[in-house]
């Protein structure tokens, strides 16, 4: 497999620190607030790559952490009143339930930074001991000339960032570049015992101390890729960097990733959305399946200007896969086109070309089709289609409906029951050889975008928007 590392800046051929497995870990959000498109789509890039990783046969460790101490949370304690507790939660487990319904799975560990305090201590008292971190008056900072790598990862210049620092300057910093591991405790604000003072972590210092924790072992800080969006880039994942480097004297990760940014067309999306950001006003209007196909559909690597135009296109190609699944549906599945699954994975192993891993899709789906125009009782064909629709399942985390409710997303249970009333008054109808009755029923159902297919099993409906 070959992925693009940041570091490099360049693909490289993925080996593993230990043949067959792969320690991921990826930071997740700081809750404080509903998540938004940015996060949907870093989820999104890292549970494919988290995919394909196990469907190339390696056994995977996954680690996503919570950001659930920070400014940006004390913040809202203080202007809803609200302890820490109550607001992480709330965020937490609405996080967690858009991610599932973009089909996100959960990682295999998903740390708190408040449920690792302990070994934040730790990891800064080793540096104080080792004479890479400092005490001021209002806290601890990682001493960045200790580090002769630093703005290395990033490949940021020493005095552009010295420039970027001014806005936080502090006098009794040894250099601005320097940042926080530990705040000493306020007033109002949560804090913890710690042997070089009351206080709380730092925003760079909690994903350190959890890859510590979580995936280390007998004495290996090193993990194989650590990933997040390219925002995090500079200054999260190079302070990381450094502060790992200097107290374990290792590298934090051997391959490091990153996801583009998303931005939204205005124009747009101001009808719908307002312009928002939020994945719940976003999911409010789109189903979640539709979302995870229109964000996936574009590299990872890739900017992302979500437009509601595009995210409609997107729709009618995954359309055309559960189409097929119609077709094949309720067949029992035998096994999938060792082909098929082959061309799939040798393009997903190119740094995650989801591009030519669609195109692919496609050509399977159209060839499907042909086949089953021409004998559409081949059993068997059947099956291997079955088995192909299962497999991209797995893999890619789209067609996990059946197909005929996916056709009919975006309709209330109670305009259900008003449709098949509307049904059954239109058999009846046909049934008295009422035509003109039956054909202003099937006008009445169209006017409300619902469309009508006589079958030999019966009338079924779709809606055909949105």
């Amino acid at each position: 497999m070959f992925i693009y590392d940041s570091v490099q800046k360049q693909k490289v051929n993925f080996i593993p620190i230990e043949e067959n497995k792969v320690k991921l870990y990826v930071c997740g959000p700081t809750v404080y607030d509903d998540a938004h498109l940015g996060h949907a789509r870093s989820a999104i890039a890292f549970d494919l790559l988290r995919r394909v990783l196990i469907a190339l046969g390696y056994d995977v460790t996954f680690v996503k952490n919570f950001t659930d101490i920070d400014d940006k949370i004390i913040k809202k304690m203080h202007e809803s009143g609200k302890s820490l507790e109550v607001i992480t939660t709330y965020y937490i487990e609405r996080y967690k339930a858009e991610m599932h319904a973009l089909h996100v799975n959960d990682a295999d560990i998903e740390p708190k930074a408040t449920e690792t305090i302990g070994e934040i201590i730790a990891f800064i008292d080793s540096m104080l001991q080792q004479k890479v971190a400092y005490a001021t008056s209002d806290g601890i900072y990682f001493d960045t000339s200790k580090d002769s790598k630093y703005l290395s990862l990033s490949h940021r210049f020493v005095e552009e960032e010295a420039s970027q620092a001014r806005v936080e300057q502090k006098e009794e910093k040894k250099d601005q570049k320097d940042f926080a591991l530990w705040k000493f405790s306020k007033e109002n604000e949560p804090s913890y015992p710690a042997p070089f003072g009351i206080g709380r972590p730092g925003w760079h210092i909690e994903c350190s101390a959890m890859i510590e924790k979580h995936l280390a072992s007998d004495g290996d800080f090193q993990i194989d890729i650590h990933a997040g969006g390219a925002d995090l880039l500079f200054p999260h994942h190079e302070n990381e960097a450094a502060q790992t480097r200097c107290k374990s004297h290792q590298e934090l990760a051997k391959y490091w990733m990153h996801n583009g940014f998303v931005t939204i067309s205005g124009e747009k999306m101001s009808k719908s959305l307002g312009n928002s950001f939020f994945l719940k006003d976003a999911l409010a209007i789109y189903s979640g399946e539709v979302l995870r196909f229109y964000l996936l559909a574009t590299h990872y690597r890739a900017n992302f200007n979500f437009a509601e135009e595009d995210l409609l296109n997107t729709k009618k190609r995954l359309d055309k896969l559960y189409r097929l699944k119609k077709r094949v549906f309720e067949t029992t599945p035998s096994e999938a086109s060792s082909s098929f699954k082959e061309t799939m994975l040798e393009a997903l192993s190119d740094d995650l070309n989801i591009s030519k891993a669609l195109a692919s899709l496609d050509e399977m789906l159209s060839y499907a089709n042909e086949m089953l125009d021409a004998n559409p009782k081949d059993k068997a064909f059947k099956a291997i289609t079955c088995a192909n629709l299962q497999w991209i399942e797995a893999l890619l985390g789209i067609g996990l409906y059946n197909p005929y409710h996916y056709f009919q997303m975006g309709v209330s249970e109670e305009e259900k029951i008003a449709i098949e009333r509307l049904l059954n008054q239109r058999a009846e109808a046909k049934k008295a050889k009422d035509f003109a009755t039956a054909d202003e029923i099937r006008h009445k159902l169209e006017a409300k975008q619902i469309q009508l297919m006589d079958t030999v099993n019966g009338t079924q409906w779709e809606k055909v928007s949105l």
